[in-house]
């Protein structure tokens, strides 16, 4: 039983009508809906993804209007790393964006990287880019970690994830994907607008029930499954 790679990244804006221009007209990518926080109902969410709302491309938003820009520290992801098709894809999106790693108007980093992997790549329609130099979906993400050795490379052994210097990778029947730590700056790290909220994990809907008891083994303190429709 192994994760199929990243399922979602869930991050915070202070901005709707500037987040949805940014991510739909700069990055093409595909508005899917637009709906609430489950557990914050007052809380607009954003979806963007690929053409046909794929898991493995999926990036969300939670809008908390006018929040103050955040600043990733220990225990957070501080860069969502994506694919693309060659290099010459590569080439087009530091002309468009400015450079690559570059950052969205709130300050959330985005890389880029050449897949080189047998996933189907994940692809929305814009007009203004081509196919064959879209953003193809999720590679994986950077995040700082105060000290890996001390308890995150045990759990993330425990639930499958395989090391590779300093990434954990995973891979299961149709996507992989990856984490990757770094030392943590010594200013702490403050949620808000430009920040990331949470990164899911893909798994079969049967497999629920399993992971969590993986988690609770070690040493994690996962909720009950819930249903969200």
């Amino acid at each position: 039983m192994r994760f199929d790679g990243i399922h979602h990244i869930t991050n915070i804006t202070g901005d709707a009508p500037q987040n949805v221009d940014y991510y739909v007209n700069r990055l093409g990518l595909r508005m899917v809906k637009k709906t609430v926080n489950q557990d914050d109902p007052t809380v607009y969410h954003l979806f963007y993804a690929d053409e046909h709302g794929s898991p493995g491309a999926d990036i969300t938003f939670f809008e908390y209007p006018g929040a103050q820009r955040g600043r990733a520290g220990a225990g957070m992801i501080h860069t969502i790393v994506w694919r693309v098709g060659s290099e010459e894809a590569l080439e087009f999106w530091r002309e468009r964006m400015g450079s690559v790693p570059f950052e969205d108007p709130e300050g959330l980093r985005h890389d880029l990287v050449v897949a080189n992997v047998p996933d189907q790549p994940l692809i929305a329609d814009h007009p203004e880019i081509a196919r064959e130099l879209a953003l193809q979906g999720f590679e994986g993400a950077r995040a700082y970690a105060r000290n890996v050795e001390l308890r995150t490379a045990d759990f993330l052994d425990a639930l499958g994830f395989e090391r590779e210097g300093d990434r954990w990778t995973t891979r299961g029947a149709e996507r992989g994907g990856w984490i990757a730590y770094e030392p943590a700056p010594d200013e702490p790290g403050i949620p808000g607008a430009g920040t990331v909220h949470h990164i899911a994990w893909s798994s079969e809907m049967d497999d629920q029930q399993e992971w969590r008891q993986r988690v609770l083994a070690a040493g994690g303190r996962p909720t009950e499954v819930i249903d969200r429709f």
